[in-house]
């Protein structure tokens, strides 16, 4: 067995929502101890660097009840099951901002949470905005607005922004640049 490996013996689904699910592993580590592992699935999302002809970057303002503020961040979404990732990267860009992006660029995929979580996230960057009108999901209470990528910096820089989603996305986009 592979210094690395851990292999699992079981595993049992002690709940399942609407949106992940979480499993209770028994697994067996590459020394023999055995362990077990909780583990949040998820299906999975995107996030959307949509840069505007005049470099501006599209954000959008919502509450996130989990934290019990309201955050700024990049438009993102979940994948539906089965979901391609640029297809909902287009219908998310659309639902939250009301642009639509004639060309797109993928950032690569971070995970979220491993240590616990499955979820695995989508970057792409998306140019050549048209805007169309917005179109948010049922009960998803947003703004969106832009702002030059300096002043995105900024409001991380000053701790406006703290979403990982959308400093890794960023941060993607900036060692694709340098």
């Amino acid at each position: 067995m592979d210094k690395f490996e851990e292999k699992t013996l079981s595993s049992k689904t002690v709940y399942k929502g609407r949106i992940f699910d979480i499993t209770s592993d028994e697994i067996v580590l590459s020394d023999g101890l055995k362990r077990n592992r909780e583990i949040i699935h998820h299906p999975g999302g995107v996030v959307i660097l949509a840069i505007k002809d005049d470099d501006n970057i599209l954000l959008v303002k919502q509450n996130r009840y989990a934290v019990k503020s309201v955050q700024t961040e990049l438009p993102a979404g979940r994948l539906e099951k089965g979901e391609d990732p640029l297809f909902a990267a287009k219908r998310e860009l659309r639902e939250e901002t009301g642009y639509i992006a004639q060309n797109w660029e993928s950032l690569g995929y971070i995970f979220t949470t491993f240590g616990i979580c499955d979820e695995k996230l989508y970057l792409f960057k998306a140019t050549d905005l048209t805007f169309d009108k917005p179109d948010p999901d049922e009960g998803e209470i947003l703004d969106y607005f832009e702002l030059p990528l300096s002043e995105v910096y900024k409001l991380i820089k000053n701790g406006t922004i703290n979403d990982a989603k959308t400093i890794c996305a960023l941060a993607r986009y900036n060692i694709e640049n340098a």
